[in-house]
Formats: structure tokens, C-alpha cells, sequence
């Protein structure tokens, strides 16, 4: 099951993010390469598959999905464990 994203955890990412967008997303592509290569590959994929899609939109929501999903299931196992 996956975990619950609250309105702070996203009004707190989605703070971040908008921030310098640009910046967060080339950031998150770096992070994704080491943390998790597969997720980055195939977010790249997806935006490659078809060119009339922003690539760069694509991958944006594909970051902020995952990051959120990220920060949530953090949030969620600092709550088991206490």
C-alpha cells in the first residue's frame, strides 16, 4: 500500500520545488542516478517516447511523484517505529 501524502508534506515539497524549478529538477535527475538508476531510466524513457510531450514537464511530475512518495514513506515508518 502506498503511503498517505498529506497537504503539509506537499505544501512543504511543493515549496521547495517551485523555488527554482530548473535547478530542483536537474538536482532530483543527480539524486536519482545514484539513489535509484532504474526509476531515473525509465522516467527518461517515458518523456523520450513521444516527441510532441515536454520532456522536461514529464519528468517533473515523475520527480515530484516520487519524491513525495519518498518523504511519505519516511514520514509513515518514523511512525511505526515510535
Amino acid at each position: 500500500m502506498l503511503p498517505i501524502i498529506t497537504e503539509e508534506l506537499s505544501s512543504e515539497v511543493f515549496g521547495e520545488v517551485f523555488q527554482d524549478v530548473q535547478s530542483w529538477r536537474k538536482n532530483m535527475v543527480q539524486y536519482l542516478k545514484e539513489e535509484n538508476p532504474e526509476i531515473n531510466s525509465a522516467i527518461l524513457e517515458v518523456a523520450k517516447y513521444d516527441e510532441s510531450i515536454d520532456l522536461k514537464a514529464v519528468a517533473l511530475g515523475a520527480y515530484l511523484s516520487y519524491r513525495l512518495l519518498e518523504l511519505a514513506t519516511e514520514n509513515d515508518n518514523l511512525t511505526i517505529e515510535a
